[in-house]
């Protein structure tokens, strides 16, 4: 039997959709205008870039709305995990091996790649499901709050990067680790509470929304999105550094 979705939850997920994708995509052009290279280049860079984000959103629409993840499908096998863990693993590698992607981490201003996460309050509909009953409190406190700490934090270092504040590198590292083990720790926390054979946590009230549509797209495709913003950040924080040390060096 499929889990009791609030009928608000489905239109929070096309708002909260929207809202990434659109953040990503103008992340992804107004960047791509940022590099040097020929007109033409750019735009097929980001044509490329943007076709490749819609095409990875549409498959996880297409599986979340089949219930693929559903744990009453398989229930000893957490397919969820593969849902998160395949997508980011193709994105990781593509983010490091592609050209044309160190060139955009490289033209886009850090503030960008930090500031484009304010989406991450939107996890305030974590809370929202914990205090209707729909999740338990095991996944939906740690998941929620974390979540809106970052979105909130991202706009504050974003904005201390862009004012030149003393330490303003320092704090969007901290802040990068932070909204890091945030996903780290919600996943896990998923993971204990979803039925399956590491579901060792809530055993009463098993979390089952978290892997039927729609709000699985957040594990699908959310997640795994933050996930390489935020390794674009440290690479990005790595190459300053590694610039600032070889200008050091070459005024000594």
């Amino acid at each position: 039997m499929d889990p009791n979705i609030p009928d608000y939850l489905y239109g929070f997920t096309v708002f909260a959709s929207s809202v990434l994708l659109l953040s990503v995509l103008c992340l992804i052009w107004f960047g791509v205008m940022r590099v040097p290279a020929s007109d033409r280049e750019r735009i097929v860079t980001a044509s490329i870039l943007s076709v490749t984000l819609l095409a990875w959103f549409a498959i996880a629409e297409f599986l979340g709305q089949r219930n693929v993840y559903w744990p009453g499908n398989t229930p000893t096998i957490p397919t969820i995990q593969f849902g998160l863990l395949v997508p980011l693993a193709i994105g990781l590698f593509l983010l490091l091996r592609a050209p044309s992607i160190a060139r955009l981490v490289d033209a886009v201003p850090l503030s960008w790649l930090v500031g484009v996460q304010y989406y991450r309050a939107l996890g305030i509909i974590f809370l929202l499901l914990w205090w209707g009953g729909f999740l338990p409190w095991q996944f939906a406190l740690p998941a929620g709050i974390g979540d809106i700490a970052t979105g909130i934090l991202a706009l504050v270092v974003a904005a201390m990067l862009v004012n030149k504040v003393r330490n303003a590198e320092s704090a969007a590292y901290a802040w990068c680790l932070f909204g890091i083990a945030d996903l780290v720790v919600a996943t896990a926390t998923g993971a204990l509470t979803t039925p399956g054979r590491i579901h060792l946590v809530s055993l009463d009230a098993p979390n089952v929304l978290v892997t039927s549509y729609p709000l699985v797209m957040i594990p699908t495709f959310a997640v795994p999105v933050s996930i390489i913003l935020h390794t674009m950040c440290l690479w990005k924080l790595k190459r300053l550094q590694t610039n600032a040390l070889a200008t050091q060096t070459a005024g000594v």
